[in-house]
């Protein structure tokens, strides 16, 4: 049967019997006699059924009322319109069981009455009836093609290891945190966490590990995404030929990171014993560097910078030949002086009561030659052997006569000159005698002089004169006593 909405009658030629029918052609569904075109028994079948209400008034033309719309679940409805089956099933069974002519004519009069329900129907409410079977197709179809347009294949690579997906995120964040792939500010992301994604695209992710290098001598704290240890130096920029490491090279850099020693190739000069070496080296220290030129120390000897410190790229370094000695060398040290007031003197006698002592220090100075030149000695160690004792001297307060009646015109002066050349502290070689006069020990005392007369001021030592020449005139001075006179 046609799905033509507008199906045509036309005559079929005989049928054969389906499997299970007696043979020979079926003379129950299309023997029946055909009206000829010219006959309109049900009206002009070749006119759409909206045009039989909109031209029911002209002659020839029919009015067929609209049938009802069936329901898509086949109900009531749809039986009322088609009879007992939508499709027909039913009366191709009835015809099929019976074969007499009573069930024929039922079967043709079904199936006419079916016919002229479509054909007068009107094309708006075929429209009416197709058109929600349309939107929900157009709309599946529309989100297949919207699914299918979201999703996107990814290649992710996160440190190295590789696996394609299916993801509908919309850039290599939203893609991340999908994947629940966590990331920190060392951490490398290719494309850039803001990109937008396509299907096809290869997003890269590699951890950051972080490196405690210490590159010839000095420390630092790097991070680097490099997997291993020679990828991390070619990262960092370090130049690793010739140099020394403290791990392989191959050995792989954990999230946890590493401690890593780095020593590179560099060149020092030497400068021993009047001859220059340049060596190139990866040493840890001047000492070792100093050793792979050849030169061995010895005792004392040392390098112009410290043996210890780490050697530069260009520097030079210079041995030094150190020989050394000790001496030791002792020094004095000056006693104090302790005076007190003695009223029993006159004013400006002083007397020694206990003389005082040196004291003795003994230091130990080092003495080195550097390379044959002598240099300034340097003090090792210093002890005290003696104390010194201080001295204690009595001065007196006692304020002096202003003069002696019969002596004050003489002249002193001259007597002081000619006996111990005007020196008040002068002594005789005998040790005898001392002061201006030369006062022996017993006389002084007796004159009420204290101590020693050249330890008294010159102006004691002239008024003790004068009471001297009182009591004796010039004989205490035999060969200066003229001078007194002249």
């Amino acid at each position: 049967m046609s799905s033509s909405q507008y199906e045509t009658f036309q005559a079929y030629g005989p049928y054969t019997a389906p499997p299970g029918v007696p043979g020979g052609a079926w003379p129950g569904l299309h023997d029946a006699e055909t009206v000829g075109y010219g006959v309109p028994a049900y009206g002009d079948t070749y006119r759409p059924a909206y045009e039989t209400r909109a031209h029911a008034d002209a002659p020839g033309h029919t009015l067929v009322d609209e049938p009802v719309l069936p329901r898509q679940n086949g109900s009531a409805a749809a039986e009322d319109v088609y009879g007992e089956d939508a499709f027909g099933e039913d009366a191709y069974a009835v015809g099929a069981e019976e074969y007499g002519g009573g069930a024929r004519a039922g079967l043709r009069s079904r199936t006419a009455r079916r016919r002229r329900a479509r054909y007068t129907e009107r094309p708006e409410s075929a429209v009416r009836r197709l058109l929600p079977q349309a939107l929900v197709v157009a709309f599946l179809a529309g989100g297949t093609t919207a699914f299918v347009a979201e999703d996107k294949a990814i290649e992710l690579s996160v440190d190295g290891r590789q696996r394609t997906l299916h993801t509908f995120a919309d850039d290599v964040s939203e893609l991340l945190t999908e994947q629940g792939v966590r990331t920190g500010a060392h951490d490398l992301i290719a494309p850039a966490p803001g990109a937008a994604l396509a299907s096809g695209d290869t997003v890269a992710v590699r951890y950051g590990r972080p490196v405690r290098l210490t590159l010839d001598g000095r420390r630092h704290e790097v991070w680097t995404t490099a997997p291993t240890v020679e990828g991390a130096l070619d990262e960092l920029g370090v130049r690793a030929e010739g140099a020394y490491l403290s791990t392989s090279r191959s050995r792989r850099i954990g999230r946890a990171g590493l401690t890593l020693d780095v020593r590179t190739e560099r060149a020092v000069t030497v400068m021993a014993d009047g001859r220059t070496r340049t060596v190139r080296t990866n040493a840890a220290t001047v000492r070792e560097a100093v050793e792979e030129a050849g030169i061995t120390l010895h005792g004392q000897d040392t390098t112009s910078v410290a043996p210890d410190s780490f050697p530069r790229d260009g520097q030079t370094v210079t041995v030094l030949r150190v020989r050394g000695l000790r001496e030791v060398r002792e020094q004095q040290i000056p006693f104090a002086v302790e005076r007190t007031a003695d009223p029993s003197l006159f004013k400006g006698t002083e007397v020694v009561v206990r003389p005082g002592q040196p004291g003795l220090r003994r230091t130990t100075y080092y003495l080195r030659t550097v390379n044959g030149v002598r240099q300034k000695p340097r003090p090792e160690k210093t002890e005290v052997v003696r104390e010194p004792r201080k001295q204690v001297v009595k001065v007196g307060t006692k304020p002096r006569p202003p003069s002696v009646h019969g002596a004050d015109h003489l002249n002193w002066h001259g007597l002081a000159v000619c006996e111990s050349g005007g020196r008040a502290h002068a002594v005789d070689p005998s040790g005898t005698y001392g002061g201006l006069y030369q006062f022996d020990g017993r006389t002084w005392h007796s004159l009420g002089g204290r101590g020693r007369p050249q330890d008294a001021t010159e102006e004691e030592q002239t008024y003790r004169a004068k009471k001297l020449y009182i009591s004796r005139g010039a004989s205490p001075w035999p060969h200066c006593g003229a001078r007194l006179r002249g």
